[in-house]
């Protein structure tokens, strides 16, 4: 099985020079990895190294797929389909259905884009949720899952999350564990959630 991405003897130290890890290798495919460990252990940051937010102090990384992180939840005053990123689609759609688009839009248009949605939604716990509903409308699990369905629908090849069950109810805990079960790539989940990780 070939890597999405690979970590070949990377080491990494806090700003005030305490290391972290070091001579650290780590291949990434089609596996679901539990990353567990104390607090300020380094966890986050070996997440911002896989994502390429942060280069390692020695070492390199290689990807040969997509990587895919949970957002921290964007701007409340944004509307759900901004937030997944999805706006500008479904207006293209729309215009388009109502005989106004342009060859660029009939060009340009992802015939696919609403029936993905709606699997994505669906998949992620927030079957129906109203696209124009602003985000500060929603509780803090509910946004969560917002930004769970916005990687469903980009569908990177690893998906890195950073204690995901944060602020979730058990509705949102399931849909997570749920999500796990059926993603296709790779993942790889930081949390102390034991019944995540088991």
């Amino acid at each position: 099985m070939s890597a999405f991405v690979t970590l070949t003897s990377i080491s990494l130290s806090t700003p005030d020079a305490r290391p972290l890890f070091e001579g650290l290798t780590l291949s990434i495919g089609r596996e679901v990895t539990g990353l567990v460990g104390r607090n300020g252990c380094g966890k986050s940051t070996l997440l911002d190294v896989i994502a390429g937010d942060v280069a390692p102090a020695s070492g390199s990384v290689h990807r040969a797929g997509s990587v895919g992180r949970l957002a921290q939840v964007p701007d409340a005053g944004l509307s759900v389909a901004e937030a997944l990123g999805v706006a500008e689609g479904l207006a293209r759609l729309a215009r388009l259905a109502a005989g106004e688009g342009r060859v660029a839009d009939a060009a340009e248009a992802d015939w696919t884009l609403e029936a993905r949605l709606d699997t994505a939604l669906a998949q992620t716990g927030l079957p129906g949720l109203d696209l124009a509903r602003a985000l500060g409308t929603l509780s803090g699990g509910e946004r969560t899952r917002v930004m769970l369905t916005r990687l469903v629908l980009e569908a990177p090849d690893v998906l890195l999350l950073d204690e995901p069950t944060n602020n979730l109810d058990a509705d949102g805990r399931a849909a997570i564990a749920d999500l796990l079960k059926s993603w296709r790539g790779g993942v790889v989940v930081a949390s102390h959630d034991r019944a995540l990780l088991e």
